[in-house]
Parts: structure tokens; C-alpha cells; sequence
């Protein structure tokens, strides 16, 4: 394969480490070559808008953009570019929020090296990947939904509670969500509303206790 044919991959990651190492790992192999790497969802919307790769490798739980809001931010965008998933993470929370949003594929860290190489293939050609596990998941979720709350927050809702449950200022919510902080406001208020909650502290407890926080 000439240069000129490999897929072009963007690598999304807050870590350092899990960087350099898909790097080099796609380096070794023919057929790849890496433009750039970002350490948070915003960073990486940026960069796919920019250098046009044809395959984000994108991680889902990052300070200071998370992958679900860039996921969704890149096909707003209307972005050419495939994003697989490639995280630690195979729960229901993490896993139905990303598809959602657009992900074309969805792969745990864990995968051997040839798995990576072809799902990345598959991405750049459109077709869908997800591990076993994130398959069997699937299913389950489609088969039996679980059943509604009293008081349900949207996705929104959920995604800003989240946050707030990491510490992360409005400021910094508005930020990795793609939203003003205005907004941010206007989703706490209604959070608290559909809690009962009076403050930050209080919804982060309500939430763990209703089971909508916790992994």
C-alpha cells in the first residue's frame, strides 16, 4: 500500500501513555499514518475539522471534553471523519450515549493489535465494529429497555451531572459540551428540579443514590 492510500488517523486521548503507544503502534504497520493526537474531545473536534483524517480513534472519559459531546459535536459538523471508539469502558452508560452520537464503531483497549488494525479498516470504510461485548450490551438494551424514572433527566441533563459529579466548573462544562454557560445554568436548574435538590452537592448524592451516577 503507498503512502498515498494509507487511512489517516487522528488518536484521542487524555493520556499520554495510551498515546505514544498507539502511535507507534500504527507506525510499525503499513497502511496507517497518524496526523495528530489531541488529549480532549475539543482539542480533537478541532483537529478533525482541521487536518480532515479519515479515522478518530477517540476515547470517552476526558477532562475537559468528554468523547460523547466531540462525537456528537463532529457529525453537527457535519465531518467526513469515522470515529471509533476505543476505550476502557463497555457499560450501558458509556456505550449507547456514543453509538447515539454517531461513533461508527466501538472498541475496548484490550483488543489484540490485528483487531484494532482491521476495525480501523472497517471504520474508514464506513462499516460498523463494535467488540463482543459492546455487541452483546447492545442487544440486551434493545431487547429489554429498562424501564423509566419518575422524574427521567434528558441525555443533556444526565452528561452535565456527570461533570458535576467530577468537579468541573460551569465554565468548564460549557466547554467540553459545546454549549454557553447560560445553558449549563438552565440544565442545573432543571436537574435540581427533577431531583429535589437544592444545590450541586445534593443532586451528586441523589444521583448515585437513583443509580444515575455510578459505574
Amino acid at each position: 500500500m503507498t503512502i498515498d492510500a494509507a487511512i489517516t488517523l487522528l488518536i484521542c486521548d487524555d493520556h499520554p501513555v495510551v498515546r505514544d503507544g498507539l502511535r507507534g503502534m500504527f507506525a510499525s504497520a503499513e497502511g496507517f499514518e497518524v496526523l495528530a493526537e489531541a488529549s480532549d474531545g475539543v482539542e480533537g473536534v478541532e483537529l478533525a475539522e482541521r487536518l480532515d483524517p479519515d479515522v478518530v480513534l477517540m476515547d470517552l472519559r476526558m477532562p475537559g471534553g468528554g468523547g460523547v459531546a466531540a462525537i456528537a459535536e463532529l457529525t453537527r459538523r457535519g465531518l467526513r471523519s469515522r470515529v471509533l471508539v476505543l476505550t476502557t469502558y463497555d457499560t450501558d452508560s458509556d456505550t449507547l450515549p456514543a453509538i447515539e452520537a454517531g461513533a461508527t464503531g466501538y472498541l475496548l483497549k484490550d483488543a489484540p493489535r490485528e483487531e484494532l488494525f482491521a476495525a480501523v479498516r472497517a471504520a474508514a470504510e464506513g462499516r460498523s465494529v463494535l467488540s463482543p461485548a459492546v455487541a452483546s450490551r447492545l442487544v440486551s438494551a434493545v431487547r429489554n429497555p429498562a424501564p423509566p424514572a419518575d422524574e427521567p433527566l434528558s441525555a443533556r441533563e444526565r452528561e452535565v451531572l456527570e461533570l458535576v459529579a467530577k468537579g468541573t466548573s460551569n465554565r468548564e462544562i460549557a466547554r467540553a459540551l459545546f454549549i454557553s454557560e447560560a445553558t449549563v445554568k438552565t440544565h442545573l436548574t432543571h436537574v435540581f428540579a427533577k431531583l429535589g435538590a437544592k444545590d450541586r452537592a445534593a443532586a451528586v448524592a441523589v444521583g448515585y443514590e437513583r443509580k444515575i451516577l455510578g459505574r
